[in-house]
């Protein structure tokens, strides 16, 4: 359906523009009729042209979208016209996809659409939900400044967790790196180097030495079949991750893993609390909210658990209640949201609970991998021990026989 950008007059002679949707001129122009007094001017909309299908590729960082936030903040303040701020935060960014993108937001909402519309239409695939859902709430309420204000706060405190995390897995994945180049060489040229050797001598080769030079011999003429098996399997995981069915399961089988499964668990949790805080404090209804909340959540058990309170609320129940017939959300979750509905303070307590849970994660996430850099250094340990064996064996039965 087209829609058309209008200009009226009140009666009291009070100037508003707006978009409405109709299916022709005289359709539209009777609809702003029911509203405003004098139709000044009208013009058809182009229409958002389809999205990019690459773009799903082209995700924006966390820390470009803190950024962009904080600069949409700090020109909004200034009290520049929203227009002219898209256009000077595109002019800003670094992010070659967020710069596209904001350009034709730019020309959207020069066209008549909302800024939040456009966001979600042009950047459905490359945005996150609360961004998007987050703008328009404070399109609603008024208050825009407010909004982008949060939000800066929102993705400032993602892309910290991120760079944590991605600090702490530095060590161990150079480790495992080196680990697998010196295993590489091993096998594929210093094995066979004793092998020459040992068949020389005409000696009846120890087991471990026979597993050596036939898992020698297997990296030297299946290795590549083994990396395109392995990729296969990695691949066919990823497709069957990406059915319905196939993504429940993964997302249930992530929370059942030891030592991981909790993290997921509270990191998920983590994820609900942030964005219910944010979409509230927005002034977002609380349907609404959960609902957007769900759809953030990486691990689709946790979000389904979450979207399945709609219902509940929507017929009156508190979300506490609702909260606590779910499996995998933790019980101080419950408790205190119910808590925090009853007193009134319901965003001050999801704030606590988020910020609880980011220090869980952040706390547990860094004792696994502590377990995880000794575990290396004991599998390469066992793995030159086993090296060495069957290396000396043959020669102490060599030299034992002189």
């Amino acid at each position: 359906m087209p829609s058309y950008k209008y200009e009226g007059l009140y009666a009291n002679g009070e100037k508003v523009e707006g978009v409405v949707e109709a299916v022709s001129k005289i359709e539209a122009v009777a609809q702003i009729r029911q509203n405003c007094d004098v139709v000044l001017s009208l013009k058809e909309v182009p229409k958002i042209g389809r999205a990019d299908p690459l773009a799903r590729f082209q995700k924006i960082s966390a820390k470009s979208l803190a950024l962009t936030c904080q600069q949409f903040a700090i020109i909004l303040k200034a009290g520049l016209p929203l227009v002219q701020t898209v256009e000077l935060v595109s002019g800003q960014a670094e992010d070659k996809a967020l710069v596209k993108l904001l350009q034709q937001v730019a020309e959207d909402v020069g066209n008549g659409w909302s800024l939040s519309y456009s966001f979600a239409e042009r950047g459905g695939r490359t945005l996150p939900v609360t961004f998007y859902e987050t703008v328009r709430a404070g399109e609603e309420s008024g208050d825009l400044l407010a909004a982008f204000s949060r939000l800066t706060v929102y993705f400032e405190r993602l892309n910290k967790t991120r760079e944590s995390v991605l600090s702490a897995l530095t060590y161990p994945s150079f480790v495992m790196l080196v680990a697998v180049v010196v295993i590489g060489i091993i096998m594929g040229y210093a094995v066979p180097t004793f092998t020459g050797m040992f068949e020389s001598m005409n000696i009846d080769l120890p087991w471990v030495t026979k597993a050596l030079i036939g898992l020698s011999n297997f990296c030297q003429h299946y290795f590549l079949f083994f990396v395109l098996g392995l990729a296969l399997a990695i691949a066919g995981v990823f497709a069957y991750g990406l059915t319905e069915q196939g993504g429940k399961n993964m997302a249930r089988l992530q929370l059942k893993t030891p030592i991981f499964g909790n993290i997921v668990r509270m990191s998920g949790v983590s994820q609900f609390a942030h964005t219910m805080v944010t979409l509230l404090q927005a002034g977002m209804p609380i349907l609404q909210a959960i609902e957007v909340s769900g759809r953030t959540v990486s691990n689709g058990c946790i979000a389904d658990e979450i979207l399945s309170t709609l219902p509940g609320v929507e017929g009156g129940k508190s979300l506490g209640e609702c909260l606590s017939y779910t499996q995998e959300l933790p019980a101080m979750l419950v408790q205190l949201t119910a808590v925090g509905e009853a007193t009134g303070s319901m965003e001050d307590t999801l704030k606590v609970l988020a910020e609880y849970y980011d220090s869980e994660v952040d706390l547990r996430t860094k004792r696994a991998l502590a377990l995880l850099e000794p575990s290396i250094i004991v599998v390469l340990a066992i793995f030159v021990v086993f090296v060495l064996m069957a290396v000396y064996l043959p020669m102490f039965s060599m030299y034992s026989s002189i």
